[in-house]
């Protein structure tokens, strides 16, 4: 009677045969062995879970920056040890902030893009005590998560503003290596020579490097006030404006009016929103090489938000989300 044993190495004895297979060498079966078995290496040691920053910021109580800063400040726990940088998660784990525990959406939410037209006197931050009009005041609640804005425009500019509440997509939007196009239209108080948009093209040199349009079109104008839209690939801080100033013309109007493949819907109005439609957000995930998720549905067919999963502990530190208009609502008189 034959017994058989198995081995933790793979058994080539088992192979079977044809009559008139040739067998393989005795290197090319060490050669195979020694694949397999460095695959398995690699699927042992491979990282497991989610980094902890990265979980912290899509529950909304922080930005990816901000929760690192946290957690090098020794502030963040992993259920009773102090968290370290680059420490992963997965699921089990519970969270806390100054001993206080977070709300953590385990799970990603559905990712959401919003369209938004700023109009000037708005500013892109979240908290500045100079300027109490921010553009996240105008949002819609988020459960889950936070909005992100794709770029920034100055207090004075005005137009297309991306949000996301996936962090993947923005970075991949605001990335210089993935050279999404931004389109102004730009007003100017002077007079532009045709060599002035020659230079324009070819590159001027600011404070922070060169810097150059890749298209300038001359849209019309009246007067001494003339309109171009221009293109670039890049977006550092007030650079049309320095561009065009550096010519000695002044930039008396300046608004974003395409991002990518997003244009700013004319009939849209300054201060209002408008979220992307499934099909268009495709063709913005494409652009950048990523994809929408499938959302998670329950038995009747409806998405299934993390924060919608079981009860929720009422001591748990929820994200606020909310905007700064329902904070500082009066409550109704009965």
């Amino acid at each position: 009677m034959t017994h058989y044993y198995k081995t933790s190495k793979p058994d080539y004895s088992e192979r079977i045969f044809h009559k008139n297979e040739e067998l393989p060498s005795k290197e090319a079966m060490l050669e195979q062995e020694a694949l397999e078995n460095a695959q398995r290496e690699r699927t042992d040691y491979a990282p497991s879970g989610e980094k902890l920053q990265k979980v912290i910021a899509r529950s909304g109580h922080a930005s990816r920056r901000e929760a690192e800063r946290l957690i090098a400040q020794g502030r963040i726990k992993i259920d009773k040890s102090v968290a370290q940088l680059g420490e992963r998660v997965n699921g089990t784990e519970r969270i806390f902030l100054d001993n206080k525990e977070l709300f953590i959406a385990w799970q990603k939410p559905k990712q959401r893009v919003l369209i938004y037209h700023k109009p000037p006197g708005e500013i892109c931050s979240r908290n500045d005590p100079e300027h109490p009009n921010t553009i996240f005041d105008n949002l819609p609640n988020l459960k889950v998560g936070r909005w992100i804005s794709v770029g920034r425009l100055d207090i004075n500019t005005s137009g297309l503003i991306l949000l996301t509440n996936d962090g993947e997509l923005a970075n991949k939007l605001m990335h210089p290596s993935s050279e999404i196009e931004r389109e102004y239209a730009v007003r100017v108080l002077g007079e532009v020579t045709d060599a002035d948009i020659e230079q324009l093209k070819e590159g001027i040199n600011l404070d922070d490097g060169m810097a150059h349009f890749d298209k300038v079109i001359y849209v019309g104008g009246q007067g001494a006030n003339h309109w171009y839209h221009v293109t670039l690939k890049e977006g550092r801080n007030r650079e049309v404006r320095r561009m065009w100033e550096a010519l000695g013309v002044t930039v008396s109007r300046l608004s974003r009016v395409r991002y990518g493949l997003v244009k700013l819907p004319r009939w849209q109005k300054p201060g209002r929103w408008e979220e992307m439609d499934e099909r268009n957000m495709q063709a913005l995930y494409g652009s950048v090489a990523l994809h929408v998720a499938e959302p998670e549905l329950d038995q009747r067919g409806r998405v299934v938000h993390p924060g919608q999963r079981g009860k929720v502990n009422k001591h748990l530190v929820m994200p606020d989300n909310r905007r700064k208009s329902q904070k500082n609502r009066k409550p109704k008189q009965r």
